[in-house]
């Protein structure tokens, strides 16, 4: 077997295995076994135990903390009511005529503060439910509304979002979370309207035709195990919280909002003013790695915001959260299984890499676009977050294998860094959203219903409009610079 269909075919069983229910942790090393073993001159142990695992733990060290911090902010602003009062909130105010914008606005607010997007998926759906239902508007158009709001704009697009998505690339790049700010808020911009565009015409449809909410009942024993499953992998234990520790009573508004405000407001802060006037020069020792403050600027940010953030929800909600100890130990438990199979993702890339025929794909890969690298970017990293299956994984993979030649084309080209770090980001919440992605596959059956049902809309909001609106990132970014 060549060495290039070598890798087609380990990455088509990763997308296949993946989607059948087969947990990274196992699946990824016996891939990169797969390689060594079908691959000439590539030792199989070395390969597992110098390139995958090195390659893993590099990731782990560097990114532990913002999965750690962000999983536990996400588990207190759910046990502490702060999410529900914030979803219920929004939904009220803007009440039945714009439900469906009520609830993508709900879940953007949570998402853009750094709460999970399967803690959003769980805490909206029961509003968004009760708000369809008295509106009349069918239930098969709640995934793509929730996915809207969640999977697309605030994972990739705005500015100064702590999502992994963005995080990801600031390493590679020198860059902060709030990289190219004015085309991130345009391209968000524009995929909320063109989603919200998509979802008013469908709901227009089924009213024309006098379809209403539906007869729609319980989930299937099917659909509850795939629930399980899911959210399990994903290292959400929702299925096995009793309701009577959930809070009864919830924050004020202002309180409950008040953590995500501090996310956003501190996160900027940080990066702009704190961390650029802190005397930094003891990084470039080597026990610091031999660095420079470009590179850990964007994490660091986030990691102070986080950290003020939870001190801030404990302070304010010690009586609503009487087992603070269970939280805290539940969101860092919840942290694991994302970080390990994405660690597994990269450690898998890394040894693609190591291949002597990834030189023909990366080089094929590169000449795409022209004389313009974004195109080439864009393109490399949804492909290979379409086939994983996981924004965060297919955008780690490029970056870990390509990331310093993407940095060397941009430069050549004089695209800017932050230009570079947006369009990387953006890219990933495209493809990911195919069929087999585990948080469609969770949201579908939170919702109690089948792909055939509900993932037209989810396909057209949270793939069409993130790929339509990544072409106008490209051509602004190409036209205009960055800004």
């Amino acid at each position: 077997m060549s060495g290039v269909m070598a890798i087609v075919v380990a990455l088509g069983l990763l997308m296949y295995l993946a989607y059948r229910g087969v947990s990274l942790l196992i699946l990824a090393p016996a891939l990169t076994a797969l390689l060594a073993l079908v691959s000439v001159d590539t030792p199989l142990l070395a390969s597992y135990t110098q390139v995958f695992m090195g390659a893993a733990g590099n990731f782990i060290v560097q990114f532990f903390p913002l999965f750690l911090l962000g999983a536990i902010f996400g588990k207190l602003m759910e046990d502490s009511g702060s999410a529900e009062v914030l979803a219920r909130a929004i939904v009220q105010r803007l009440g039945d005529a714009r439900g469906i914008l009520a609830v993508v606005l709900a879940c953007a607010v949570m998402t853009y503060g750094g709460v999970s997007l399967f803690v959003v998926a769980f805490a909206v759906y029961p509003i968004a439910a009760a708000l369809f239902r008295q509106a009349d508007l069918p239930k098969r158009l709640i995934p793509g509304t929730i996915a809207l709001g969640a999977f697309t704009f605030t994972m990739t697009a705005l500015p100064g979002t702590p999502a992994i998505q963005n995080a990801i690339p600031m390493p590679y790049f020198g860059t902060s979370p709030f990289a190219a700010p004015g085309l991130g808020i345009i391209t968000g911009l524009l995929m909320l309207m063109m989603g919200q565009a998509w979802l008013s015409y469908r709901a227009g449809q089924a009213h024309a035709a006098g379809e209403g909410y539906g007869d729609h009942g319980d989930a299937s024993p099917e659909f509850d195990r795939e629930l399980r499953e899911h959210a399990a992998g994903e290292g959400f234990d929702v299925m096995e919280v009793p309701p009577e520790v959930k809070p009864r009573d919830l924050p004020p508004l202002s309180l409950a909002l008040m953590p995500i405000v501090l996310v956003i407001v501190l996160n900027l802060v940080f990066t702009t003013l704190v961390m650029p006037a802190m005397n930094t020069d003891y990084l470039a020792e080597p026990r610091y790695g031999a660095t420079g403050l470009d590179s850990v600027r964007g994490v660091w940010s986030v990691i102070s915001a986080l950290v003020i953030a939870i001190l801030f929800l404990i302070a304010t909600n010690m009586k609503r959260l009487p087992r603070v100890k269970e939280t805290l130990d539940s969101g860092a438990n919840a942290s694991l299984v994302p970080i390990f199979n994405t660690a597994s993702l990269v450690g898998f890339g890394s040894v693609v890499a190591s291949l002597a025929a990834f030189g023909m794909i990366s080089d094929w890969v590169t000449s795409l676009g022209g004389d313009n690298p974004l195109i080439s970017l864009a393109i490399a990293v949804n492909v290979l977050a379409g086939m994983t299956g996981s924004a965060s994984g297919g955008m780690s993979i490029a970056l870990s294998t390509l990331g310093e030649t993407y940095v060397a084309m941009g430069q050549a080209a004089g695209i800017s860094p932050e230009l570079m770090h947006r369009v990387t980001a953006v890219a990933t919440g495209g493809l990911d959203a195919l069929p087999h992605n585990g948080a469609v596959i969770t949201l579908l059956s939170i919702c109690g219903l089948t792909h055939r049902q509900a993932y037209l809309d989810i396909a057209v909001v949270a793939v069409l409009v993130p790929i339509l609106s990544l072409v106008v990132l490209i051509a602004l970014g190409t036209l205009m610079g960055t800004f």
